[in-house]
């Protein structure tokens, strides 16, 4: 279950909540993530989403569940007017210390210091008193405890000065002013930060069209609300129309805008047959598409689910830190008061002993603790999706920027995964264009996989297909027509064989080298004595394939081949590629085993793949990465998921990762050494509680804008 919570400040809050979680009875694990604001809780299904809002409440927090399938709104964003006010009434109290270095000596009386400051002390500030409250109740502590002590300390010090001992000078109510403007201005940008982190979720979601118009069998249209969709539905999608939902074209052509979903930047021509995506945009042909996939099947409900995972989860790393927040409170106000009374035994001034220790109070928020890692991880995983790169879980982006091997699989990984026609030679005396023409011509009704890959190329060199009558099967051996008066046939060796023909050398030669290949070879027949020529099919490379794998080099990444497929072809795409290290003929439990060995060698292997077969591989790597249009069971293991077929998404995910984790480690580095050097300084009495509010909503902002950073590698 996933629950919303409202009113976290800190990583003191969002343990807090994990505590007040795990404590309802049934509950395993909870997770609360304080850059999304939710909680994720595995539980038995005895455990009810009420059970789990009133631990929340009861902690002093708000929550509401989170539906399956259901995307969170945008954070809502706090109102900047308290932050106006606060300042307006703030400004007048810090002119005389602002006057003060031009030899101004000016100060407001102390009437006036007291009206200004006591409405932001109590109606601005009232938010950190009841959420102390609640954490003392809680028997706990957190960001706004500390803000409520230091303030209230330095106001009640204020009080005592001007009404009992009659000072109208060295009055503090600026600082408690300022300190609680500041961290109101700190939070207000830290919450317009964290929602741009967010907003890749939302623009997915968003691409939901709410409506489909669906084609009845009589021929009439109705437009219906997407929830009442159902599977074999005909939907009709007009030019500038999202898809509702995945489907098959049944009729029409046109070209499909998928580059918010699977990140390639040009539009994709769709056909009879081929696969849309729901969310899509239908860019200038009217499409007739039957729905094969809703609600939670869909590719796009699955994407914002696997997002999801990934920005609701926690790096490793983030261990650490919830050790650390777990003590950081109570610690603090500890050295608070070893703060007062250092100073009282020192100095015996009720004033200076009082100011240092709201210092320290102040710029001891955990808030840019809390953030550092899911602040980089909401905006790393962001970046991802937007370049058609889905992480399911935050582990997989931590430990991807540490693989020093990464494993290819062969077909459909760095090939296309389909026959495609890789070599025609003709006869001597016969044209090339004729040979295409006439093998085209034979197969252009047929379905086979390589008559289309004969179609597709004889497509691409734009030949004109003379006309097929007669056209006829031969079982096991191939085809036969009558093409342009004569009769041609197309089909095996066996065929070759039975009509009682021999290659001619040339051809023979060329053959045996497709052959050796691993590559299956036609051969084209005329009448009853002419050999025309040979056609050799095989599986494509990718032309993403060497650039990436070049990439990989760049990054000092080690790349092998491992397959399931005959050493011939597989010697052809590892020369063609530069691979050396390969091995061919392998079961799935082969390459998990390989896999194993390597790391077991204290290497740190990466796993790429897209098959049935590649589930156990991917599963044992470290980090597996499945290809766009594989087997459900390969993205189901994998930690990373490519939305299209592009192999250069891999050292893109890498460098992600890697961008990622120096964020994280940025952050965590900027957030401890705040705290270790800001609460030394404070209580030393170098730091005023105004200059330690001003670098306490500093902090907290620059952590998440450096993590926003990340945003650039998903542009």
């Amino acid at each position: 279950m996933e629950l919303q919570i409202e009113g976290m400040s800190c990583a003191a809050c969002a343990g807090r909540v994990e505590k007040a979680l795990r404590k309802v009875e049934g509950v395993s694990e909870a997770s609360v993530n304080l850059a999304t604001e939710r909680a994720r809780v595995q539980a038995p299904p005895g455990v009810t989403a009420a059970a789990l809002i009133a631990a929340v409440e009861k902690a002093g927090y708000q929550a509401s569940e989170l539906k399956t399938g259901e995307t969170p709104a945008a954070p809502r964003l706090p109102s900047g007017a308290p932050v106006l006010l606060g300042a307006a009434l703030s400004l007048p109290l810090l002119m005389p210390m602002l006057v003060h270095p031009f030899g101004l000596m000016w100060m407001l009386p102390a009437w006036l210091q007291w009206l200004l400051a006591t409405p932001v002390q109590f109606a601005l500030g009232a938010r950190f008193y009841r959420a102390g409250w609640d954490a003392l109740k809680a028997r706990s502590g957190n960001m706004d405890l500390l803000v409520a002590l230091g303030t209230s300390a330095a106001y009640g010090l204020s009080l005592y000065e001007w009404l009992v001992r009659g000072a109208t000078h060295a009055l503090y109510f600026e600082a408690s002013a300022v300190v609680i403007t500041l961290v109101l201005l700190g939070k207000w940008l830290e919450a317009r930060a964290k929602r741009q982190a967010g907003d890749a979720i939302r623009a997915l979601a968003a691409l939901r069209p709410a409506t489909a118009r669906v084609r009845r069998e009589d021929g009439s249209e109705q437009e219906l609300p997407l929830a009442q969709l159902r599977i074999g539905d005909r939907i009709v999608v007009r030019p500038g129309d999202r898809i509702a939902a995945d489907g098959e074209v049944i009729e029409g052509a046109s070209h499909v805008d998928e580059s918010l979903i699977t990140g390639e930047s040009l539009p994709v021509a769709k056909t009879v047959g081929e696969r849309v995506i729901g969310g899509a945009l239908n860019a200038d042909g009217l499409l007739l598409v039957r729905a094969t996939a809703l609600g939670a099947q869909s590719s796009l409900e699955r994407i914002i689910r696997l997002v999801e995972s990934a920005q609701a989860g926690k790096a490793p790393i983030q261990r650490l830190v919830d050790r650390v927040s777990a003590v950081f409170v109570p610690a603090v106000l500890a050295i608070a008061l070893l703060t007062f009374a250092g100073w009282m035994l020192a100095r015996g001034e009720l004033e200076t002993a009082l100011v240092n220790a709201v210092a320290v109070l102040v710029i001891a928020c955990p808030c840019a603790l809390g953030l550092a890692t899911p602040a980089a991880l909401l905006a790393g995983t962001g970046a991802a999706a937007r370049r058609g790169i889905l992480i399911r879980d935050a582990e997989a982006l931590e430990v991807a920027h540490g693989l020093t091997t990464i494993a290819f699989d062969k077909t459909g990984t760095l090939t296309e995964g389909r026959p495609a026609l890789l070599a025609l030679v003709a006869a001597e005396g016969v044209e090339r264009a004729d040979v295409l023409a006439g093998a085209a011509a034979l197969q252009r009704h047929s379905s086979h996989p390589l008559a289309r890959a004969v179609l597709a190329a004889a497509e691409a060199q734009g030949a004109v297909l003379p006309d097929a009558t007669g056209a006829q099967a031969l079982p096991g051996r191939g085809v036969q027509a009558r093409v342009a008066g004569r009769s041609l046939r197309l089909g095996s060796a066996r065929l070759l064989d039975e009509s009682g023909l021999s290659a001619p050398p040339a051809l023979a030669a060329e053959s045996a080298r497709c052959e050796a290949q691993g590559m299956t070879v036609s051969w084209l027949l005329a009448d009853e004595d002419a050999v025309l020529g040979l056609l050799a099919f095989g599986d494509a490379i990718k032309p993403s394939a060497a650039p990436a794998l070049a990439a990989l080099q760049r990054l000092g990444i080690r790349t092998l081949m491992l397959t399931g497929d005959n050493e011939g072809s597989a010697a052809a795409v590892a020369a063609s590629l530069g691979i050396a290290d390969w091995q061919a003929r392998l079961m799935p439990a082969d390459k998990a085993a390989r896999i194993a060995r390597l790391q077991a060698a204290g290497g740190r292997v990466g796993f790429v793949g897209d098959g049935l077969n590649d589930g156990p591989a991917l599963a044992a790597a470290a980090c597996g990465i499945a290809m766009a249009g594989g087997a459900d069971v390969a993205t189901e293991a994998a930690g990373i998921s490519l939305l299209r077929g592009d192999l250069r998404l891999v050292p893109e995910a890498i460098e992600l990762s890697r961008r990622t984790t120096a964020k994280i480690r940025q952050n965590l580095v900027w957030a401890f050494a705040y705290n270790v050097l800001g609460i030394p300084l404070a209580a030393l009495g170098m730091l005023s509680p105004v200059v330690a509010g001003a670098a306490m909503a500093f902090s907290s902002v620059s952590v998440v804008l450096n993590a926003l950073l990340l945003r650039r590698q998903g542009s």
